[in-house]
């Protein structure tokens, strides 16, 4: 019992290894990735931090069940190649997961160094492997279960579709993926800026799944060119809806149709999926506002107004009616945006829009607010403070609250029962849904969430998809 509570003592000295980063005036004029990686000898070191616990209270933080203990106890004994197969068995979309899973409420927040300290650095370490293993791997691949002869199409190639299709290649099913846009990655190439998730790891991680032997095919919207019906009449034996959460949400306040006002959905797709920053390499339109407000505060709200600083603004405030523990964004986007000298407009909320004669949006009226008492989500409800309107100036706003259900598929698919909000509804334990054959997952299950709860809600899709091809239930 002393020999081991010294080896404790001894793993806790070491302190968490930074993770080095552009400098935040540098950066915030550039796309390139902020953070930059740690290098081996960095990575061990913080993999010796761990106290590899008998029941390690980090993997039941992890929506994806990842053998966390496992993967770093390899990185410890610079067996990098074991790491990576390791993490394989459980998500097949490390280099993605390492950069914006929420692990300081998941995994790390559920470290048992975080009660007394700082946690180890999991999904750095998840992220140095992954791309160790993309610059400088073989190529190896998983191994693979026998052919089973089934077929399966998955709709949507954000990270729930992309997890259902590693899972359920390995087992030997064959799998082709639907994309409705030109390039695969769902949210992860058109909602998450390159800053943050350069689009090369994406690609990288769905050409891993090609090389397993998946299909891919982009520009299907299924729905629309080709329906379910018609994708059971061509042979496939069972189907799963990943069709995210895309529909823009707005506000409903005066003038908000005003030229200069953008959903976060568009300004996210243009910059990131479309390139506009790169203008005019890619030849896409794109507003840049000198003095720009974004409205919100999650990550997505983060993104825009990390974007917009990026494309140009000279100044980038961010308006939201709560306090700052209300904060739904990441506690590191929340830093890296103050950082790179986004103002941030708490216990504040638009009344209006206000434009001049040409259409064009030159300001937006807005109230002060305070906290009342919790509403159904938790958090304390804002209510607004008596004549306390004002006004602040902007050529450019960005509304980032919320999205909603991507209609395109379900409003044309009969037997497929959604909510009242227009969300599919399935099993939480299995992603099944109403309609026989047919599973769902992600943020059209859910409504908004993080790319790692639609990547667990694909593992457990991916489990009862299989039981039903290969056992009929």
């Amino acid at each position: 019992m002393v020999e081991k509570a010294e080896k404790t003592e001894k793993k806790e000295k070491i302190p968490r290894q930074k993770m080095p980063e552009q400098d935040a005036q540098v950066r915030r004029r550039n796309f390139n990735e902020v953070p930059l990686g740690l290098d081996e000898e960095v990575a061990v070191k913080e993999a010796e931090r761990c106290l590899q616990c008998k029941n390690p209270s980090c993997v039941q933080g992890c929506p994806v069940g990842i053998d966390i203990p496992g993967f770093i106890s390899y990185i410890k004994q610079r067996e990098f190649t074991k790491a990576i197969r390791h993490i394989w068995k459980s998500n097949s979309l490390p280099a993605v997961c390492g950069r914006v899973c929420p692990q300081e409420s998941q995994c790390e927040g559920s470290c048992i160094l975080a009660k007394k300290g700082d946690a180890v650095a999991i999904g750095n370490l998840e992220r140095y492997v992954a791309d160790r293993e993309r610059m400088t791997g073989k190529g190896d691949l998983p191994p693979k279960a026998a052919p089973t002869g089934k077929r399966v199409a998955i709709v949507g190639s954000g990270p729930s579709g992309l997890t259902v299709a590693g899972d359920l290649i390995q087992k030997g099913h064959e799998v082709t993926i639907f994309e409705a846009f030109h390039k695969p990655g769902g949210v992860l190439v058109y909602g998450i800026p390159e800053f943050r998730l350069p689009k090369e790891i994406v690609f990288s991680e769905v050409n891993f799944l090609e090389r397993l032997g998946g299909k891919l095919e982009c520009n299907a919207v299924i729905g629309k060119s080709v329906t379910l019906d018609e994708l059971f009449e061509e042979g496939y034996d069972a189907v799963y809806l990943g069709v995210g959460a895309g529909l823009p949400r707005f506000m409903n306040i005066p003038g908000e149709n005003l030229i200069g006002i953008y959903s976060a959905n568009e300004y996210l797709t243009r910059s990131n999926l479309m390139r506009a920053y790169r203008f005019p390499e890619y030849d896409t339109p794109i507003v840049i506002g000198k003095d720009v407000v974004v409205f919100g505060a999650g990550n997505v709200a983060m993104d825009s107004a990390r974007t917009a600083m990026r494309l140009g603004a000279d100044r980038v405030r961010i308006v939201y009616r709560r306090s700052r523990d209300e904060m739904p964004a990441r506690t590191a986007e929340i830093h890296h945006a103050e950082e790179e000298g986004i103002e941030l407009h708490l216990l504040t909320a638009p009344t209006r829009f206000l434009g001049n004669n040409k259409g064009r949006v030159t300001g937006v009226e807005c109230i002060r607010m305070e906290l009342g008492d919790p509403d159904e989500s938790g958090r304390r409800r804002p209510v607004p403070v008596q004549d306390s309107k004002f006004r602040l100036e902007c050529d450019l706003a960005v509304i980032a609250v919320g999205a909603g259900a991507n209609p395109l598929l379900t409003t044309v698919t009969p037997g497929l029962e959604l909510n009242k909000w227009g969300y599919i509804i399935a099993d939480p334990q299995t992603g099944k849904t109403t309609r026989k054959g047919v599973w769902a997952g992600g943020d059209i299950v859910t409504g908004s969430a993080t790319v790692i709860l639609a990547m667990g809600a694909g593992r457990l899709a991916s489990q009862s998809m299989h039981n039903y091809l290969t056992l009929g239930w």
